[in-house]
């Protein structure tokens, strides 16, 4: 990527729950963003040469024993710095400052005056509201320093150093709650950092296109199809790159939505014009997962099933040497993959199970610099449909979790209708791109009802919709009433065999989205 090599700012990470939404942010802003290590040393910064660092935030006191740490030099090196909140504090501490408890931690918005509106708070408004989440802050500064900004609680809610270019900042200017965070990150990056903004996904889309080309040749490329955007991103983008050396594997494993498998081969076979083989495996799935009850028994035999399948399809086509993933950049981090990443593994990541290996394949992952937005994105540029592109989330074990209990044919026949009730009377209303997944769940509950005048003892489905940034963690999503007494008289009048609709309000933590 341009420039990704020539013109990029360096998230050191310190264990931050908002890392990732720094970089975001700062793609935001046209200029390229990576998360590297909170110990990377100078000597690497050198190195990889950014016109700036951020300091995260993290859950430590930078006086706790064996509290992350960033090399000293990094202050030395000229390049600018911005530190935000555990970050502040360990720049202002390192530099002749001195960092101290607070009576009580502070959480939640804050009123905050600016006291100097000179680059870092240009067009900041004099007043302004802030997210704080801090136990420590900064008490005292160096005579070296400066503060810009305050709150009632925090004389140094923003501050810098007046000969070095190094910033800090109390508060996290990433979350949407800091009303001016947007302003301040672009003051940072474009007036600090003097970054041209010139960094874009087309540049991206182009030189991967470029990069893709140079790395496969004349080889072929297998990509498996889920039905998912970044999959479908995926070969979007291949396609672009090398035509008909592209083949697709999409395994229609009877636990796909409505019309899912469908509109993918349309598209991939009309559109796009690839080299797509469907495996047609539902008689499989179900034969393995008869009288299985247990949720995590079900996904290992899911698991087990899909990689055979894909790999007897896989071995018939001449000439495959690559295999391609949509790996995307938080699964690299939490991997503990990224360029001078985080050490820490959070979990490992595996798309398309331990296939690469297994079958010899040398690995391709296009979307590993992206954000899950940035995928988004990239696929409208790259001509998929809006209906793929902005598709909400769907498990990899498909309905089978959304099917309580035993998953038989007739069960996911009943599911899957009442499910695109569920998704096309929220696309009906115009909601379906403001809430972030939206569900139907058949229950292993029967229950007495009437219809007409006749007794019944029928189904019950559940209706999911949580609105979330990272699904890490997510509210339900607040229907309107009216929508909500449509769905459950369409799934009960329309749906044969279920007689009861209830609406789940339960947020994550406690509850997780899937039920299973």
């Amino acid at each position: 990527m341009t420039n990704a090599a020539n013109e990029r700012v360096l998230v050191l990470d310190f264990g931050s729950q908002t890392a990732q939404l720094i970089a975001r942010r700062v793609r935001e802003q046209h200029v390229y963003c990576e998360i590297v290590r909170h110990d990377i040393t100078a000597a690497r910064l050198r190195e990889l040469d950014p016109v700036g660092i951020i300091l995260s935030g993290g859950p430590n006191s930078v006086y706790a024993p064996g509290a992350p740490q960033c090399d000293p030099e990094l202050f030395e090196l000229g390049v600018p710095v911005l530190g935000i909140c555990y970050g502040m504090q360990l720049a202002c501490k390192a530099l002749g400052g001195e960092v101290t408890s607070c009576p009580s931690r502070e959480y939640g918005r804050s009123h905050c005056d600016v006291v100097d509106d000179a680059d870092l708070m240009a067009d900041v408004p004099a007043s302004t509201e802030v997210w704080m989440s801090h136990g420590d802050q900064v008490t005292a500064i160096a005579e070296d320093f400066s503060p810009l900004a305050k709150t009632k609680t925090c004389p140094f809610a923003a501050v810098r150093h007046k000969r070095l270019p190094i910033y800090g900042l109390q508060f996290h200017p990433e979350v949407t709650h800091t009303v001016a965070g947007k302003t301040i990150l672009g003051n940072f990056v474009k007036h600090v950092c003097k970054a041209s903004g010139a960094w874009r996904l087309g540049d991206f889309a182009e030189e991967t296109i470029n990069k893709v080309r140079e790395t496969v040749g004349s080889s072929r490329v297998i990509c498996g199809l889920s039905g998912g955007v970044d999959s479908a991103v995926v070969a979007a983008l291949l396609y672009r790159a090398i035509g008909p050396q592209l083949s697709c594997i999409l395994v229609d494993n009877g636990l796909l939505r409505k019309d899912e498998a469908a509109a993918v081969i349309d598209e991939f076979s009309r559109h796009f014009k690839t080299d797509l083989h469907v495996v047609r495996a539902e008689d499989e799935f179900l034969n393995v997962l008869a009288g299985v009850s247990d949720p995590q028994e079900k996904r290992r035999r899911i698991g087990k099933t899909f990689i055979d399948c894909f790999k007897a399809e896989a071995l018939k086509i001449d000439d495959a040497r690559f295999l391609a993933q949509g790996t995307l950049y938080p699964d690299v981090i939490e991997s503990g993959a990224a360029v001078d990443g985080p050490a820490d593994t959070i979990k490992l990541h595996h798309n398309v199970g331990g296939l690469p290996a297994e079958l010899g394949f040398e690995l391709i992952e296009p979307l590993r610099d992206l954000f899950k937005d940035e995928v988004r994105q990239l696929g409208l540029q790259l001509g998929l449909p809006p209906e793929i592109v902005w598709r909400h989330p769907f498990p990899g074990p498909g309905l089978a979790v959304r099917c309580l209990g035993e998953v038989t044919r007739e069960k996911l026949a009943v599911l899957r209708e009442a499910d695109a009730i569920v998704v096309g009377e929220i696309q009906a209303e115009g909601l379906y791109r403001a809430t972030s997944q939206s569900f139907a769940v058949l229950l292993p509950v029967q229950s007495v009802g009437v219809m007409g005048d006749s007794r019944t003892y029928e189904n019950t489905v559940a209706v999911r919709s949580v609105n979330t940034d990272d699904f890490m963690t997510a509210d339900w999503s607040h229907l309107p009433h009216e929508l909500l007494s449509r769905i459950s008289t369409r799934i009960i009048n329309e749906v044969q065999g279920v007689n009861r609709v209830v609406y789940d309000i339960s947020s994550k933590p406690p509850a997780t989205i899937e039920w299973e």
